[in-house]
């Protein structure tokens, strides 16, 4: 198939880098051949084509050292059957973000720190293949005419997709891992990200069916903690799940997952979130989880809360529970409805009872550092009152944050809704530890 391709190939002692690409190209193009001819078993296709990729590099009468022989077989192989050269970090359970800018440049995040990453692609159309392999399967598209796309890879990893004229320096990916083994509470113990009596009062709140808000930035975590948190609905009720791309993990057997769907070619036949809370109100719902609110359903979503749809869980983009409420009412007045601010504020209050915010600190580590009850309304303001909060106390010199996460002290109004619930929550829970030694090193 490609053997004219080859014959610019010299020797095997004086291949420069751009014969390799020649070389990866040449062995994945007829790979790829071969797959189109051939029927092949998905279970059976890994072996079939390591055993073909031999057969063809033989062809090209090359005598490459066994090591780098080896390294472009895997790259090849990763190109025909996985996603190119990011799958290794794909594979690599330690790193949790992957960002492609440009086909010469990879970023990894790895323990909350960025570092630059030893794999490249050989040029934009290496990763544009790779974008496409990644969103073709789910329908959508990324073009000129639309260069940005959100996904989802098959194990529910985010990905974000950017290509030119909007990325300058070319195509770009950004990759956001899902663990493959859920989260539970006792792991974000043990991280630190929060503690037993959080943990306890949390469980209690979900069980309740408070309507809680998961307020935090980019890469705090907020998702991880609305997985968990979706970990104490209990196994009888019914959950519908509705997200821009399907990343919640949840383990209860009566979930019904819903996804949003980008317009066609034409503009046409979008499915917003907003279309997707209307609808999931007619679905008999006994938990309405959003991945994320950003436009006018967050009106329909504190509808939703208000009218006898307890226990809603979602996620909001704010930096603290105070702009989660300012973030809330601009989006709700996103929703076109000409409603007077007050009014807005009265269903935020009467429909949110609980934010946690989640934080990712400088250091890296995501911690939950507060969980704040919505206590209503005095004149037009909200009132929010901390139940648990984080402070920080100090930084070590080797950048590490150092604070404790502790009770307020102050129980919230709540609490005789939570005993009328069954859940009668105990002094220690809400008093505040003494302060440990943790000095403020610098």
């Amino acid at each position: 198939m490609g053997g004219d391709q080859m014959t610019t190939i010299g020797p095997s002692s004086r291949l420069t880098g751009q014969d390799l690409s020649r070389l990866k190209k040449y062995l994945a193009d007829n790979l790829m051949s071969v797959m189109g001819s051939e029927k092949i078993p998905a279970d059976e296709r890994s072996a079939f084509l390591k055993k073909n990729i031999l057969h063809v590099y033989e062809q090209t009468q090359l005598k490459l050292p066994e090591d780098l022989k080896k390294q472009i077989f895997d790259q090849v192989l990763n190109d025909v059957l996985g996603y190119g050269p990011i799958q290794s970090l794909l594979d690599d359970e330690e790193v949790t973000e992957i960002m492609v800018n440009g086909p010469k440049k990879v970023f990894i995040e790895k323990k909350g720190q960025l570092t630059k990453a030893a794999v490249t692609f050989d040029d934009d159309d290496h990763v544009l293949r790779i974008i496409d392999r990644i969103i073709l399967p789910l329908g959508r598209r990324v073009d000129a005419d639309s260069p940005t796309v959100d996904a989802r890879m098959p194990d529910g990893s985010r990905v974000n997709a950017v290509v030119r004229p909007v990325a300058i320096d070319g195509p770009s990916i950004t990759i956001r891992k899902f663990r493959k083994d859920k989260l539970k509470p006792e792991d974000l113990i043990n991280f630190g990200s929060l503690t037993r009596q959080m943990a306890d009062f949390l469980q209690a709140c979900v069980r309740a069916r408070f309507n809680i808000i998961i307020s935090g930035g980019t890469g705090s975590g907020k998702t991880t903690l609305l997985n968990v948190l979706s970990g104490y609905i209990p196994e009888n009720e019914r959950i519908i799940t509705i997200e821009d791309a399907a990343e919640l993990q949840l383990q209860q057997d009566h979930v019904m997952r819903m996804e949003t769907k980008v317009a066609n070619a034409d503009g046409l036949h979008a499915v917003t979130i907003r279309e997707l809370v209307k609808n999931s109100l007619r679905m008999r719902p006994d938990r309405i989880v959003v991945g994320e609110v950003r436009g006018g359903e967050a009106l329909d979503m504190l509808q939703a809360m208000n009218t006898g749809h307890d226990g809603s869980l979602t996620t909001v983009h704010a930096n603290t529970p105070r702009d989660a409420m300012s973030r809330i009412e601009t989006l709700v007045l996103m929703a076109g409805m000409d409603l007077p601010l007050k009014v807005v504020r009265q269903q935020v209050s009467s429909a949110v009872d609980l934010i946690v915010q989640q934080t990712r600190l400088k250091d890296g580590q995501r911690k939950v550092t507060a969980v704040t009850e919505v206590a209503g309304m005095e004149g037009e303001i909200i009132v929010l009152t901390d139940i648990f909060k984080f402070v920080q106390t100090g930084v070590t010199t080797e950048g590490k944050v150092l604070g404790e996460i502790n009770a307020t002290g102050i129980r919230p109004n709540f609490t005789p809704r939570l005993e009328a619930a069954g859940f009668k929550l105990t002094a220690d829970i809400f008093a505040p530890k003494a302060p440990s030694n943790q000095g403020s090193r610098r």
